[in-house]
């Protein structure tokens, strides 16, 4: 198996301890969407998927008895609402089979000084999540913080015992995504774990990632992406089956 980048690389303890989940947050997202997502995430072994909130439910019968965690974002994309309704949102999320939230950092919040109102936000969800065996990730918005900030917002996260941080939204650039990676890293020390969301288009990038400090990879990923993901961590893919929408009306093509 190769890529554009040429052969893939050795395995290694890193790439085998590695999360790798499949990120399906687009404004657009059908339950269409959602079964073929479902399928890739179980066919290829993937440890994880993360959807839109008013996904959550039907995906927790996808993925019933796959193994995969299911995990969905709170406060999504900008993270300016009130601690209330994302603890709100953040319960209706475990209600509906969640045990992976991740939270917009409020930003606004963050840039104004007030740690306090950023502290008592992150708590408003990591507790939640907490209290339902689930694990909590703080993303922090894309290309809008500074080294300042961004070491402020990583030292609150860990404060709210958050259990890992999220680079950004999901949307960046596979380069942008990895040099956010080995800065957190950097910052962090090993203190959380650094999940790596972007648009990765090879196992290239996904090591390069991986080599930066990630601990999660959390990407849209293709068949082939995940193939090649399988075999950096030495786990070869099932054969691909079409996945049927148990309760949805409809088969993934």
């Amino acid at each position: 198996m190769t890529w554009s980048g040429g052969p893939i690389p050795a395995m290694t303890a890193l790439s085998r301890a590695t999360r790798f989940e499949h990120r399906l947050t687009r404004p657009n997202a059908s339950l269409v969407d959602l079964a073929v997502a479902a399928g890739l995430a179980t066919d290829h072994g993937l440890d994880g998927l993360t959807v839109s909130p008013w996904l959550v439910k039907p995906a927790a019968r996808l993925l019933a008895r796959s193994g995969v965690r299911l995990g969905t974002v709170i406060g999504f994309p900008f993270g300016g609402q009130l601690p209330t309704v994302k603890a709100f949102e953040a319960s209706k999320a475990l209600e509906h089979g969640a045990v992976e939230l991740e939270f917009a950092l409020n930003g606004g919040a963050l840039a104004s000084g007030d740690d306090e109102a950023v502290v008592i936000d992150m708590l408003a969800v990591v507790e939640m999540a907490h209290s339902g065996m689930a694990q909590a990730g703080v993303i922090l918005p894309g290309g809008m913080l500074d080294e300042a900030l961004l070491r402020r917002a990583c030292r609150l996260a860990a404060r709210a015992g958050a259990d890992y941080v999220v680079t950004a939204a999901g949307d960046d650039q596979a380069a942008d995504t990895i040099e956010r990676t080995a800065l957190l890293h950097r910052v962090l020390g090993g203190q959380l774990g650094i999940s790596a969301a972007g648009a990765f288009n090879d196992a290239s990038q996904i090591a390069a990632a991986i080599a930066a400090g990630a601990s999660r990879i959390s990407t849209g990923f293709s068949d082939a992406l995940a193939v090649d993901a399988a075999a950096l961590r030495g786990r070869p893919s099932r054969d691909p089956v079409a996945p049927t929408s148990a309760g949805l009306g409809v088969v993934a093509r």
